[in-house]
């Protein structure tokens, strides 16, 4: 378990007041960036990594995609294409997913 930098897991100011509104809980990346058990801090609020997991694009659901602050998987996809340069959606593509919870 490590103190990790929260610009490590949520790149953009925008995601990280997300999370500490409750709004982000999760984020898929390319790769696996942090561990579970490792922690972060946003504005004073403390955050635990509660689970790692390789997944596929195509597994994602509406759930997923709430969960990362998107209406649903459509929207979703449509602010990964704006996050990312020449981004194209391959369901086979691998993922992890990085969960995380607000210490109390």
């Amino acid at each position: 378990m490590a103190e990790v930098d929260p610009d490590t897991l949520l790149p953009t100011d925008r995601m990280r007041t997300r999370a500490v509104d409750g709004e982000v809980t999760q984020i898929h990346r390319g790769h696996q960036y942090v561990d579970e058990g490792d922690t972060f801090s946003v504005d004073g609020t403390e955050f635990e990594v509660v689970a790692v997991e390789e997944r596929r694009l195509g597994d994602l659901t509406d759930a997923d995609a709430r969960a990362e602050g998107a209406r649903d998987l459509e929207h979703y996809r449509e602010m990964l294409n704006q996050a990312h340069d020449h981004f194209e959606w391959d369901d086979d593509a691998d993922v992890v997913c990085h969960r995380f919870e607000r210490r109390d």
